[in-house]
């Protein structure tokens, strides 16, 4: 069975301590979806890291990683990773899978990207400026490069014909196209990855189901920023919830098990883009603090508020989620009262649970129910019996409310900070 770990807000739930908590678990993860625009963080040992293209299985020697089709890779940052995790003793012949199919971000896709936003003003999106849409877009466009190009003789000529129609796009927006540098880089990206197992990986995966291997599937981003159901133009390239495993990695839906919701207890956002229960005030700051909620991908601070229920409830419909992941429920601990959106309040006064069709336009004001916060370390509890009333009580609402169960707490970024029921 392939089972799926994916995020239910807007992105930075944790899913990488998750992954790398459950992989044990599982013969393979297979990332899906996104590219470096994913910022997947981990905490072992005393050691932090940060993994924004291989799956965060990597750091389990018995555990194969997948970089499945539907992801797009750019060698460049593809190269610093591996050379990042240089100093660990990874076997990347045996532990490391990626799909020819896999798309190419070009240099060039990273400016196009930047003359984009900074085309659109003050209406901009909050790109993360790796690529990921123009490379999308060629893909969709039928005119992109593969992973699988880069072994054709042709490799070179295909290249220069696609960066030559970037290059009108950039004269268009007045975009300087200095792309020198990035190229000899990118070049020597290539053939580093060249030495890496380029499979056609929906056999891989398909052959590993058949011997009744349990695989998860390791989505990136958050559900909320799907280029379908998110709130759109704010969204990602690509399809973040469940339904994008089947496209992402060529298996079938009735292969499809577990559906992990990773949720922080609080919510947040990075760029642009509604939403309905930020605080813009010293409790917001408050939030962002104690959670050291920076962009692990940008740096930039993440917009924090209270836990949006209708929001996670539209999420949890989208994706049929059968088991709920909550994180960093620790940051809550300097709160004496913690609130969550319960409702939405439309302008003419009726309440709602459902997400608008576009949130951008609609003016939703959060109804809110307060809880009383717990106030306390929640660090040396292992066991749910042992954590305090209050944020049992915090927990089993939203089950009440969103009626799937909440089977890990999160208490701390280290993969030994859990709570397990």
């Amino acid at each position: 069975m392939v089972d799926i770990l994916l995020g239910l807000q807007w992105g930075d739930e944790g899913k990488g301590k998750i992954v790398d908590v459950l992989a044990p678990k599982y013969g393979t993860v297979a990332r899906f979806q996104g590219g470096p625009n994913a910022g997947h963080t981990l905490e072992f040992e005393g050691n932090k890291h940060v993994l924004h293209q291989i799956p965060s299985g990597i750091f389990r020697p018995d555990c194969l990683n997948v970089i499945g089709n539907g992801v797009v890779l750019d060698p460049i940052i593809f190269k610093r990773e591996i050379d990042g995790l240089s100093k660990y003793t990874i076997d990347f012949q045996k532990t490391l899978r990626i799909s020819k199919k896999t798309a190419l971000i070009l240099p060039s896709h990273r400016l196009l990207d930047a003359a984009y936003e900074k085309s659109k003003g003050d209406a901009k999106i909050g790109s993360t400026l790796k690529g990921i849409g123009p490379t999308y877009s060629d893909k969709i466009a039928r005119q992109g490069l593969r992973l699988g190009d880069v072994l054709s003789p042709n490799f070179q000529k295909k290249y220069e014909e696609l960066v030559g129609k970037h290059k009108q796009i950039l004269s268009f927006y007045d975009y300087p196209a200095d792309l020198e540098e990035a190229e000899a880089e990118f070049f020597a990206a290539v053939e580093f990855i060249k030495g890496f197992q380029l499979v056609d990986s929906e056999y891989v995966i398909h052959d590993r189901l058949q011997q009744g291997e349990r695989i998860l599937a390791e989505g990136a981003q958050g559900s909320l920023l799907d280029i379908d159901f998110g709130s759109y133009p704010f969204v990602t390239s690509s399809s973040t919830t469940a339904a994008g495993v089947c496209s992402g990695l060529g298996v079938a839906p009735s292969t499809i098990g577990e559906v992990y919701g990773i949720f922080k207890a609080y919510c947040t956002r990075v760029g642009s883009g509604p939403f309905p229960t930020e605080l813009l005030d010293e409790v917001g700051e408050k939030m962002r603090k104690e959670g050291r909620e920076f962009g692990s991908t940008t740096g930039r601070p993440r917009r924090c508020g209270w836990l949006d229920l209708p929001a996670l409830q539209y999420s949890i419909m989208l994706n049929g989620v059968t088991q709920l992941i909550m994180m960093k429920v620790d940051v809550l601990s300097i709160f004496d009262e913690i609130k969550i959106c319960t409702h939405y309040q439309l302008p003419d006064g009726t309440l709602t649970q459902q997400m608008p069709h576009d949130l951008c336009e609609e003016d939703v004001t959060p109804v809110y129910k307060s809880f009383q916060g717990w106030e306390e370390d929640l660090s040396p509890f292992r066991g749910y019996d042992e954590i305090p009333a209050s944020l049992k009580a915090y927990v089993e609402f939203i089950e009440s409310e969103v009626k799937v169960p909440v089977t890990l707490i999160s208490t701390g970024p280290d993969r030994d900070a859990l709570i397990t029921r």
